[in-house]
């Protein structure tokens, strides 16, 4: 009795370029199923710091509105970004050299241990603190391994006419993990700070297993030497301008943010120096790490601008979103700081609903019709979602606002998988994994390029009113016009932390001693939910409205790119 006959996806080549592993008809939805649980893992602990981050301070014991404890509040967020935006092409190139499932395997082990490692954090105070940051930047590696070669073990197991499909899944998981993070961190750290990370555990440790037994080498692999020479110059760049990036927003030298600090200054030029070393190096080494030559495909270039776009006009939208709603809407309504951390997360399910219903089906009709329109048409449907959230009050109705939300995220989930499954389709078998890695580079870095963005605009807008706001405001409850001056002198990014982190700062910022001395109900009104939030809306509203308008017009040139792309 003959055997049924091995099967392959039409452009795919097993391991050594043989067929010695019988691949079952149903395995692309293994593979489907695997590599959209590790990119949902990714992203969820992305951003599961992000309303977690108060218990988990207190967990510590640490005060992160403390003088010079915002680097371990920036760290702790951006630690995880910066490290997996640097390492995802290197990574997606060792993937193409020596097997993509072996380095996703591996970095699927990383990952899982490395949420052990925070979970398990003994430390406390500002030692503490480090351990977290370390592990995050570990974890971020393993996160790092799993989405640069996720979309190239898809491509080799999809073929061409359903690739549209399995990709849009899995990058709107992944998109939709960043805001899935939002309320799961919020849900498990009002149990135990050390469930955000420890959640991770098991289902890393079972998709591991899963990995190793069942995934199988389908790609082209090509023995070829490691380019030590890019893959450091690269690293470097990448890592000083995202340091200059993250400090830029920060205090300096009596300024309102350090952009023109010296030590940023030498970051970014360092950074700028490091990246101008790479191209040079690249253009002349036999095996690149960075195919430059990729960008010879129109598909490919205008693709990978368009994610670049996106992702600078997305990135910043989750902090504005949440310190709107923790720092101002929510107590206005009656919610205590407290609370507000998980309810954030909670009022913005809209947006990862519209990711979730958007992003499958406008994958699966781009196999049929091209991502041109597809794309193009996310692009103008998210501009317009960041404009109607600049018309919005800052005291707003909430169906209004839930509904400009659903909007934005059907619009990124309508760009995203289309997009992402063109690109891949455009790369050759032998490069899809350095590919892919360049495409998530630009993703990730761009995210943090937009937090930056994001943050300094706000922080232009805050200036212009919200010292003579504080100063007055303290003094008309009493509070003795020296302290609200001093009061008035920090630093906005001191106030947009306290905002994000659901603090009421006020009694921080006066002191106990201050506030003993003036009436009982002057004292209450302080500290109650409404006075802070009322304080900040107006200048953080002229904030806002500089970054929505930003993103507004990033979003549009995105939309030019995408039609630029030609019809596929």
């Amino acid at each position: 009795m003959k055997s049924p006959a091995r099967q392959h996806p039409p452009d795919a080549t097993p391991p050594g370029g043989t067929a010695d592993t019988a691949i079952s008809p149903h395995y692309k939805w293994l593979a489907l199923s695997n590599t959209t649980i590790a990119v949902l893992l990714a992203t969820i602990d992305a951003s599961i710091m992000l309303i977690a981050m108060p218990e988990i301070f207190r967990g510590i014991r640490l005060n992160p509105l403390d003088p010079g404890n915002s680097f371990y509040l920036l760290w702790m967020i951006l630690g995880f970004l910066i490290v997996s935006s640097v390492l995802v092409v290197s990574l997606g190139r060792l993937g193409d050299l020596y097997g993509r499932v072996r380095m996703y395997n591996l970095g699927f082990a990383v990952f899982t241990a490395a949420s052990l490692a925070l979970a398990l954090d003994p430390l406390t105070g500002r030692v503490g603190a480090d351990w977290l940051i370390v592990w995050r930047i570990v974890q971020g590696v393993g996160a790092a391994f799993l989405v640069a070669n996720s979309a190239a073990i898809l491509t080799d197991a999809f073929p061409p006419n359903q690739r549209g499909l399995a990709l849009g899944i899995n990058n709107i998981a992944g998109i939709s993990g960043s805001f899935i993070g939002l309320v799961l961190g919020g849900l498990l750290a009002a149990i135990d700070w050390r469930l955000v990370f420890l959640v991770s555990v098991p289902f890393g440790l079972f998709g591991t297993l899963w990995s190793y037994w069942k995934l199988r080498e389908l790609g082209e692999r090509q023995r070829a030497r490691v380019d030590w020479a890019g893959n450091i110059t690269f690293a470097l760049g990448l890592v000083l301008l995202m340091m200059g990036i993250t400090y830029g927003i920060e205090p300096a030298g009596g300024q309102a943010m350090g952009w023109t600090s010296g030590p940023v200054l030498t970051l970014l030029v360092a950074g700028a120096a490091a990246l101008l070393a790479f191209a040079f190096v690249e253009l002349r080494v036999p095996e690149p790490m960075f195919r430059f030559s990729l960008f010879r495909i129109k598909t490919f270039t205008f693709g990978t601008l368009s994610t670049f776009l996106s992702a600078i006009g997305r990135g910043g939208l989750m902090f504005m979103l949440v310190i709107w709603l923790q720092g101002i809407w929510l107590p206005l309504h009656g919610y205590s700081f407290a609370q507000t951390p998980l309810w954030a997360g909670i009022f913005m399910l809209p947006l990862t609903l519209g990711f979730l219903l958007s992003g499958p089906l406008a994958g699966h009709l781009s196999d049929r019709w091209g991502a041109r329109y597809f794309a193009t048409g996310g692009m103008i449907g998210s501009a317009l979602s960041f404009l109607l959230l600049m018309l919005l009050p800052i005291d707003f109705n909430y169906t209004t606002f839930a509904g400009i939300l659903f909007l934005n995220g059907l619009g990124m989930g309508a760009f995203a998988a289309p997009n992402r499954a063109a690109i891949m389709n455009s790369l050759p078998a032998r490069d899809r994994g350095a590919g892919g890695g360049m495409n998530s580079t630009f993703q990730n870095s761009a995210q943090v390029l937009s937090i930056g963005i994001f943050f300094t605009l706000m922080i232009i807008g805050l200036s212009a009113t919200l010292s003579t706001t504080l100063v007055q405001g303290l003094t008309r409850y009493g509070i003795p016009p020296a302290v609200a001056a001093q009061v008035g002198a920090q630093p906005p990014i001191s106030i947009l932390f306290a905002a994000f982190l659901g603090y009421n700062p006020i009694r921080t910022l006066v002191g106990p001693g201050v506030l003993a001395h003036v009436s009982a109900s002057d004292r209450a009104a302080l500290t109650g939910h409404s006075f802070f939030s009322n304080l900040i809306a107006q200048p953080f509203h002229a904030g806002l409205v500089e970054a929505f308008v930003f993103a507004t017009v990033v979003c549009l040139i995105a939309a030019a790119a995408s039609w630029s792309r030609g019809a596929q």
